[in-house]
C-alpha cells in the first residue's frame, strides 16, 4: 500500500516554509546565534572530503542529514551508513548511523541517528566531605551528549527530475543528572536535475527547532555553585533558527571510465552577521566548493574547500584564510569505504581529524 501526503499536509508545510524562511527576524528576537550546532558537523567522509559541498550531489543513506530528497537515489533494498568520529584529541566522540529503504519505484524513506558528546567527566561536587577533607574516592563521573533522530521521506513528482523530500527531527540533550532537553524540528529539500546539472535546496529547521530545557539539582550541588560563583542554571526554551542551503553540481563524463563531479553550496544564515566571506546585517553566506573524481566506480579521490572567511591577526590586519579537505573512496560491489582529511595545515581553530565512514546496500536474494 502506498500512501501519498494530503494535499492539506502539503499545504500547511508550504506555510510554515514560507513563515520560517521569510520571518526569521521575528524569531531571533531572544534565539542564540548558535544552538543545536552538533547538528552542523556533518555525516559521511564522502560529504565531509568534499568540504560539505553536498546539497546536490547526496544521493545515498546519507541524504537524510545533507538533503532528504537525494535519498531517491539509493539502490537495492536496504542501504545503511556508519561513520564514528573523534575530536579534540579524542575528548569528543561523534557517531552516525543511518538507514535508507526504497518503498517503490516513486519514494523513499530514511532514518538518522547522531551522537556527539564527552564521557567520564568527572563530577567533584561531592569533592569535599562533611568534615572538610578532600576525599578523591568521592569523584565520579558523567556525560555530556546530544542526540538526534530524523525520519526522512523522499519522493519524485511529476514534473520530470524534480525531487523533494523532508525531515521530522527528535533532539534530546542531556548534561548527566543535571539537566537535559527535549526538542523537535522540520526539514525539507529539492533536488532538480537537467542533463549533467543539479540544482537543491534545503531548508533546516523551517520553522524553528525548539528545545526545552529542564534541571534537577539537588541542595548540595546549589550550595556548591553559590560557594564557586557559579550561576544557577534556569528552565529555558533554546530556539534554532531556520538556515536555507542553495546547491548546484556538475556531472561529467571522460572516457568511458572516469566520472567527475563539482559542486557548490551556498548556507544562508539569518540570525545576524557572522564571520563570513558574504556576510549582512541581516543575513550572512557561508561558499563551499567540492569535487570529485571517480574511476571505474570504484576508486574515488575528492578535494574541497570551506569555512572561508577573513581573520584578524595579531598586528590587527586581516588575512583570508580557508579550510582545505580531502578525501578517499574505495567501492567493492555493494560495500564503499570513505576517509576524510580535514583541515589541513591547521588554518582553522580545529584540530586535525582523520573521518572514516562506512556504507553497504542488502539486495534481495533472487531464486
Amino acid at each position: 500500500m502506498i500512501i501519498h501526503p494530503p494535499v492539506k499536509v502539503l499545504r500547511s508545510a508550504a506555510v510554515m516554509l514560507a513563515f520560517g524562511l521569510f520571518n526569521p527576524v521575528s524569531m531571533a528576537q531572544d534565539a542564540p546565534k548558535y544552538s543545536n550546532e552538533f547538528l552542523a558537523v556533518g555525516v559521511g567522509a564522502r560529504a565531509l572530503g568534499m568540504g560539505n559541498a553536498f546539497s546536490a550531489v547526496a544521493n545515498d543513506v546519507t541524504s537524510g542529514y545533507w538533503n532528504p530528497a537525494g535519498l531517491l537515489g539509493v539502490k537495492g533494498d536496504l542501504q545503511i551508513g556508519a561513520m564514528h568520529s573523534e575530536y579534540f584529541a579524542g575528548i569528543a566522540k561523534y557517531d552516525y548511523i543511518g538507514l535508507a529503504k526504497p518503498i517503490d519505484s516513486m519514494s523513499t524513506i530514511g532514518f538518522t541517528f547522531i551522537r556527539f558528546g564527552i564521557d567520564n567527566i568527572p563530577n567533584t561536587i561531592d569533592l569535599i566531605d562533611p568534615s572538610g577533607n578532600i576525599d578523591y574516592d568521592r569523584i565520579t563521573s558523567f556525560s555530556s551528549a546530544d542526540h538526534a533522530f530524523m525520519v526522512s521521506y523522499a519522493r519524485k513528482m511529476k514534473v520530470p527530475g524534480l525531487q523533494v523530500g523532508g525531515n521530522v527531527k527528535v533532539i534530546y540533550r542531556r548534561v548527566g543528572e543535571f539537566g537535559k532537553a527535549w526538542g523537535f524540528g522540520l526539514d525539507a529539500g529539492a533536488t532538480y536535475q537537467r542533463d549533467q546539472w543539479r540544482f537543491s535546496a534545503v531548508a533546516r529547521d523551517v520553522t524553528g527547532t525548539f528545545n526545552a530545557w529542564s534541571y534537577t539539582l539537588d541542595q548540595r550541588t546549589l550550595d556548591v555553585f553559590a560557594q564557586t560563583g557559579n550561576e544557577f542554571p534556569q528552565n529555558s526554551v533554546e530556539v534554532t533558527l531556520p538556515r536555507l542551503i542553495l546547491g548546484v553540481a556538475r556531472e561529467l563524463k571522460f572516457g568511458e571510465k572516469f566520472d567527475f563531479i563539482a559542486s557548490i553550496d551556498l548556507e544562508n544564515t539569518f540570525d545576524g552577521k557572522r564571520n563570513t566571506l558574504i556576510k549582512s546585517n541581516t543575513f550572512s553566506t557561508d561558499p563551499r566548493v567540492g569535487v570529485e573524481l571517480g574511476y571505474a566506480g570504484v576508486v574515488y579521490v575528492r578535494a574541497g574547500l570551506s569555512n572561508m572567511q577573513y581573520v584578524t591577526d595579531l598586528s590587527d590586519e586581516q588575512q583570508f584564510t580557508v579550510q582545505p579537505n580531502i578525501g578517499l573512496g574505495l567501492k567493492i560491489k555493494s560495500v564503499s569505504l570513505d576517509y576524510a582529511l580535514t583541515d589541513i595545515g591547521d588554518n582553522s581553530v580545529a584540530l586535525y581529524s582523520n573521518l572514516f565512514s562506512l556504507k553497504f546496500d542488502l539486495f534481495k536474494k533472487t531464486s
